[in-house]
């Protein structure tokens, strides 16, 4: 199973359906190493994911062995124990076995994503007599953008909020931090994939400072442009470091705060550096973070920015505990 939903699986890399034979699958790999071959006008990354897919797929041992992970069991009800697959759990059991001291944690990570997630698909498989696995990656390689988006911002979410709880008992970190109290709705826009765009997904605290943290996998890479960050992957005009600079002045004027830094944390494939400074937006630095290194950013801190004192950081705390809403 590939990381996100967004990514092609190896079957749409070579551009056929899973129930190929491996004639028309070998033909296929032909085809494509020649059309994104570097030295025929192809790229180094299309090539190198031909090839890449090809060796999960080019032999029957290795595509039975892909096709049984891409299917971690076999379809049951939607109320069903889903704990097992890939997919439709954030938590591992290696997770639950650590008994390293954590950050204190408030708040779902995920958890809105999921429900819409959860929504959507249903609504679009609908509600027959079949059982219907709605985490099968097969069903969800086939749902509409939307529904794929709203699985891969659980997941970032997810991804991130495990770091961040490894940070340790001096970080206190909340999960969808709601910044409109008069709306609790999503909101879809007509350019792009529905999101929520009310909410910031974590609030750090730590000795390192206040961080505004946003999880995105956009499926596609993204680079700095102008102090933001532009992907083929986002909406015409989408600003998502000036979206979170906005929405991150409304919680500092509730909790009377002062953050540190604009925080977007994308997938480690996303990004060519581990961190990108976007300079400064309405006031705060901003950053675009690999996911793989979101812990050492925070923990090391921001050069040069202002670190609180234990007295500051109890009270930044306190203000923050009482003025946060979760989503």
């Amino acid at each position: 199973m590939t990381a996100s939903p967004l990514d092609e699986s190896p079957y749409e890399v070579l551009g056929v359906d899973r129930t190929a034979s491996d004639d028309e699958l070998r033909r296929a790999y032909r085809r494509r190493a020649r059309q994104t071959h570097p030295d025929l006008g192809g790229s180094a990354a299309q090539f190198n994911a031909v090839q890449l897919a090809w060796e999960r797929l080019g032999t029957p041992e290795s595509r039975a062995a892909y096709d049984r992970s891409s299917s971690a069991r076999p379809a049951s009800g939607f109320d069903a124990d889903e704990s097992e697959h890939i997919w439709s759990t954030g938590r591992s059991r290696s997770t639950q076995r650590d008994s390293r001291p954590k950050a204190r944690m408030y708040g779902h990570p995920g958890g809105r994503a999921r429900d819409r997630f959860t929504t959507l698909m249903r609504e679009w498989v609908g509600r027959g007599t079949d059982p219907v696995d709605i985490y099968d990656e097969a069903l969800i390689r086939r749902a509409p953008s939307e529904i794929r988006h709203a699985l891969a911002d659980a997941l970032a979410e997810e991804a991130t909020a495990r770091a961040l709880a490894d940070l340790g008992m001096g970080y206190t970190v909340w999960h969808g931090v709601a910044t409109d109290r008069g709306s609790d709705t999503w909101v879809v826009d007509a350019d792009a994939a529905a999101s929520d765009t009310r909410k910031i997904d974590h609030v750090v605290l730590g000795p390192s400072g206040l961080f505004a943290v946003q999880s995105e996998d956009w499926g596609e890479p993204a680079r700095a442009r102008r102090g933001d960050l532009i992907s083929d992957g986002l909406a015409k005009g989408e600003k998502p470091v000036h979206a979170l600079a906005t929405r991150t002045k409304a919680v500092a004027r509730s909790a009377r705060v002062k953050f540190t830094a604009l925080v977007i944390v994308l997938p480690d494939d996303a990004l060519d550096d581990a961190i990108t400074a976007l300079g400064r937006t309405r006031g705060l630095a901003a950053f675009a973070v690999r996911r793989s290194v979101i812990g050492h950013f925070l923990r090391t801190g921001v050069p040069d920015a202002a670190r609180p004192a234990g007295t500051d950081m109890f009270e930044v705390r306190t203000r923050l505990q009482n003025s946060i809403h979760l989503v």
